[in-house]
Formats: C-alpha cells, structure tokens, sequence
C-alpha cells in the first residue's frame, strides 16, 4: 500500500499579499473581466486537450466535445466556471497557481512550431488571469484532474488571495477542472444568470469552445455564446446578408453599411480585419468623449473597444469592426495596448484599406460618395490636420462648395485643378461662419468678374483644415482674404484692372484722411484689387489667422497677439468718390468708422460698439447731427 501526499499548506513564491493586492484591485478596471479570464483559461485547456489528443486519443476518455460550463447556486453563493480540457495534476497545480505570472499556456505555446502554433488557439500569455477571481470572491476553490491520469490523482487548491493556499488530494472522476468562487459580500450580480450572460457575449461571445449555462428552465444547459467568428470564416463562404447581419449584430444600426473590408493577413504576425463603412451618421459622431471604436480581439476573445485611436486615427473614427490578433502582445491586464510596431503596422494597413475603399467609391460611384461625404465629410477634413502621411490622399477625397456651378454638386481638388485658368498658380479659397456670408463676401468680386473659381469653406473645421494643407499636387492653396492680391496672378493683365473715377491725388488723399481716422483700428489703408461693387473690405496678413480663425479661437478662451487687419477701398465706388472729392458733410471721421464697421460685418465679425454703428448711420442718414438723428 503507498502512502498518499497529506495535505499540505504553503505560501506564493513573490511578495504575494502586495502583489495579489495590486493585481486585484489596480490591474483590472473593471470586476466583470474576471468571467472573461477564466473562460478564456477554460477554453485554453479545451486546445490544449485537442492538440495532445492527436499524439494520445486517450486523453479524451469518453468525452471527446470540449465545453465550458458556468454554474450558480444562490445559496451557497457560489459561481463555477468549469471545463473538460487538459486538466492539472498535482505538479502542474503548485508551479501555475503557485507561482504568480507562471503560464502554462505561455510554455505550451512556445513548445509549438510551424503550423501547430498558427492553429493554437490559445490567448494565457501572463499567468495572471486566474487570480482576477479574487476581484470578486473571498475565497476560491480549484478542483482538477489531468487528462489521462487516474481518478486518484484529482487534485484540490484553495486559497483567500491573501498570501498562502492550500492544495490536498482528491479523487475526481472527470478530467479537467472547476474553478468555484466563493462570492465577496457585494458581489450578488454575478450570481444573476441574465447578468452572466451579458458578459459572456460582449467578451466571449466568439470563443469556439461552446459555454454553456448550467441548470435552465428545463434542467438542460444552454449554450449562451454563438461559437463562432463570422470574420475568421473565408470571404467566399459568407453572404452579402450575413456581413450585413453581423454589422447590424455589432453597430445596432437598422441601416446596411455603405460597404465593407474584410482582410486577413498571414505570416509572422497574422490578423483578421472586417472593417465596415457605415451609411449614415451615427449620433455621437461629434462627441468629445469618443463612445465607439474597433473592437479589437485576441484569438476571438474581446479584449477592449478601442476608443482611444489605437487601432484607427480619429479622423476615421466613423469606421466599425473587428481586429483579431492571433498573437498581438498584450499587457498583463489585456486592457491596455503596449506600443509596439505590430499595432501600427495593423493601424497603417487599414487606414490604407479605407482610403484606398473611399477612393473607389469617389471614383467609380460619385453618388453613393456624395451620401458618405454628407455624412461624414466634416470628420475626413480633420485628415490633414491629423495625418500627415496621408495628407495629400486625404484631400483629394475632400469636397468644396465653390463659385463653380452654383449650388451645383460640391467638387474635388483634383476638379478644381483641372479647370483652373491658363496662367493661374493658386487655389483660392474663402472662409466664412456660413455658405450665404461665403458667397455674398465682397472678397469674390474680382475673381467673379475675371471668372476664377473660389472654394467656399464655411465649416469651423475648414479653419483648421487649410492652416495644414498648404498645397495639394504642388498647387499651393491661398485665402482671398489675406494679403495683398496681384492680379497677374490671376492671369489678367495689369490693364485689365478698374481704373479709379478720382484722380490720383484725390485718392491718396483720402488714403492717408482715413488712416489717421482709423489709425487704432487698422493697420493700413490702400486701394483694392479686390472689389469691383463694394466701397471697402478688410484684409488680414497672408500669415495671419483669418478674422473667422480669430473668432473662434478667441471665443475658446485662447488669447491672441494683438493684430490689427488693413482696410482696403474701391475707387470706383460712388461712396470713395463721394469722400476724395471732400464731400463728407464734415463728418468725415463718421464715413470712415461706418466704412469700416460695414466691412467687419461683412466679413462675418461682430462689433464692439453697435449702438454707435447704429447712431453714426442714423446721422449720416439724416444729414443732420447725432442728437438729431437720436431724437428722429
């Protein structure tokens, strides 16, 4: 007769209450990630038993399906997570659950080669996962047997999480192992089976190993997890409708997506992704706290939802899916991706896919990507600001209103390249705060009259497009509200510009009359080359924040030097003929305060003092004095 091991107590190998006490409260964010963890342990021995069964089908006794099973009793307030895979003997016990951050799996996976590791499905990689159970339990129980060993060599661990466990023999008729947690006071949630459910499909849902919820309303257990990864399948076997099914399963949108990527990649590093365009706007597309993001799994576990851009820069943040590492390195707690080049090597090869995706669609299907651009052009034109690498692919999926055919369909870059005028080097743009205040700026006048397109960009987005896109195609962009403008560079002659009604010395002397009258609110004077209707406009430097940029910022709470815009005037106009010729009524510092608050308002800004706007116009208008004009 042998004499069987007695039971026997010891303590973790580490500074284990610390580190046990760290891990529990600090490594996981969130208590429900216990379930995923020990699932995904029950489902590494489920692969692990499938792996060594093809050297010994002995290992699978009598019960060749792997499953995992979850089991509650309500008044012992117990939760079982239990599995027929691998199991443990005695040994395998002491150095995995004995030892913090000691895996088996991790040494499994690395016994494996060629195609044996590409099939293994297994996610263990730290050790660590087994002890989240202390999250939410007091007390945990392991009972286990490994495969292929007798009923005698069942074995049993118990620990509290707080520095020693305690593991004794036991005599087990099944192989593999269950893990019973006594539940903490505070923890009755996770004896609820609707709650346990919940979690095993947002975490687990796509485990090939079937889970199954013990005790129904049948008695017979139910298998709560759909088993499958519709993006692991081959894109030839799976229907236009089962995409569509599975984007609907994913996004809860009622509306197909626009279109859908599903790429794998094999190699060294392999990964699936299924990334889907979506048609319409979804409502929190414009939430400063990004609610949504690829969803990124490891060997069909789900791990996170990247919110953060990890996976995807946010100015593709619209785009939903999946990305499934088989062998992507995670951090301890898999919560929180590490940096590495795998990562962004997955970020720059779909971020290609959808670009590359966009331009079809711009190319081959205008129309379907003028309902992609309405929905989501405003988030694209933060590609340039955002991704430089991509700057130039990004424009030219972007899309303008211009002075180009009306109220036409909005048009490319590239369009607006092409029909630009013999002897024109640039591409000339306005910004305003709205597309009426865009397309009635005094700021078009010439390039209307000499038939030059304008883009119109009325968005807030738009200001902070074109101070990082200064050029597209080696054609540089340019404000036509900035700077001084040459005509030459329109392609006209110098002769073609409007000749002034005042003779020269009339005009430079009302030049130099309304820069000393508007010597704090102006930085210059001069004559336009802008305006063939409108008396004046305002001009800001052609390196300086646009009046509209200034408002925004400013209305953010950022403080800005102090500049002061040029104040620029038409000639023709009979109101500056009216005022170099003298006939101002004596109200002369009047007429150039009202010319250039009309300006400012016509540029979209807001005066300082509207009350006395309003009052020097009633004067002037009445030809009588203010007090007059106020009594009127």
């Amino acid at each position: 007769m042998t004499e069987t091991q007695s039971e026997e107590t010891r303590e973790f190998q580490a500074e284990v209450r610390q580190l046990l006490d760290l891990m529990i409260h600090s490594l996981y964010s969130s208590r429900e990630i216990f379930l995923r963890e020990l699932i995904s342990n029950a489902a590494d021995a489920a692969d692990r038993l499938r792996f060594e069964a093809l050297q010994d089908p002995a290992l699978n006794e009598d019960d060749p399906e792997p499953a995992v099973w979850l089991r509650v009793d309500r008044d012992a307030r117990t939760l079982t997570v239990s599995d027929n895979g691998i199991g443990m003997s005695r040994d395998d016990v002491l150095e995995n659950l004995g030892t913090i951050a000691r895996s088996g799996t991790r040494r499994f996976l690395d016994s494996l080669t060629g195609d044996q590791r590409q099939d293994a499905q297994l996610i263990g990689q730290f050790g660590v996962g087994f002890y989240s159970a202390f999250i939410v339990a007091d007390r945990v129980e392991v009972h286990t047997r490994r495969a292929g060993t007798p009923a005698e060599a069942g074995v049993r661990w118990v620990s509290d999480g707080r520095g020693e466990f305690t593991v004794s023999d036991e005599p087990r008729q099944r192989r593999g192992t269950d893990v019973v947690l006594h539940l903490a006071e505070g923890q009755d949630e996770f004896l609820d089976p609707e709650r346990l459910r919940a979690i095993v499909r947002r975490y687990s849902d796509h485990i090939a190993v079937p889970i199954r919820m013990a005790g129904g309303d049948d008695g017979e257990a139910e298998t709560i997890n759909r088993a499958s990864a519709l993006w692991m399948r081959p894109k030839s076997e799976i229907s236009e409708e089962e995409y569509q099914a599975f984007y609907q399963q994913l996004t809860h949108d009622p509306e197909p997506p626009l279109t859908w990527l599903h790429n794998k990649v094999e190699g060294n590093q392999a990964y699936t992704s299924l990334l889907y365009i979506p048609a319409r706007r979804p409502f929190d597309l414009f939430d400063p706290e990004p609610h949504h993001g690829l969803r990124l799994y490891v060997r069909r576990v789900f791990i996170m939802e990247d919110r953060e851009g990890r996976l995807m820069p946010r100015y593709l943040r619209f785009v939903r899916g999946v990305v499934d590492s088989d062998d992507l390195p995670l951090n301890v707690s898999r919560e929180l991706l590490q940096h590495n080049k795998l990562i962004d090597r997955i970020r720059a090869a779909s971020v290609k896919r959808v670009l590359d995706a966009l331009e079809r669609l711009a190319k081959d299907e205008p129309e379907r990507y003028a309902r992609f651009w309405e929905a989501f052009g405003s988030v694209l034109k933060e590609g340039p600001v955002e991704d430089a690498g991509n700057r130039e692919r990004v424009a030219g999926l972007l899309r303008f209103h211009s002075t180009h055919g009306g109220d036409g369909p909005e048009v490319s870059l590239a369009d607006y390249v092409a029909r630009m005028k013999a002897g024109q080097k640039a591409i000339y743009y306005l910004t305003a705060e709205s597309l009426t205040a865009a397309r009635n700026s005094p700021h078009l006048e010439v390039f209307r009259k000499h038939g030059v397109e304008v883009l119109l960009l009325a968005e807030p987005v738009d200001e902070w497009l074109v101070t990082h896109l200064a050029e597209f195609q080696g054609t540089p962009l340019r404000s036509v509200a900035k700077g001084e403008l040459e005509l030459d560079a329109l392609g006209e002659a110098d002769e073609s510009r409007p000749e002034p009604a005042a003779s020269d010395e009339a005009v430079e002397g009302l030049l130099g009359r309304l820069r000393e009258a508007l010597s704090e609110r102006v930085s210059d004077v001069r004559v336009s080359r802008r305006l063939t209707d409108s008396p004046a406009c305002i001009v800001v430097g052609e390196y300086e924040f646009g009046m509209n940029m200034q408002r925004m910022l400013r209305a953010a709470g950022h403080e800005l030097p102090q500049s002061r815009p040029a104040l620029e005037i038409n000639p023709g106009h009979p109101l500056i003929r009216r005022l170099s010729q003298g006939d101002d009524g004596g109200r002369f510092d009047d007429w150039a305060s009202l010319l250039y608050e009309q300006s400012v308002l016509m540029d979209g800004g807001r005066l300082e003092d509207p009350a006395g706007f309003v009052r020097r116009m009633n004067t002037l208008l009445s030809g009588g004095d203010a007090q007059t004009a106020d009594s009127a």
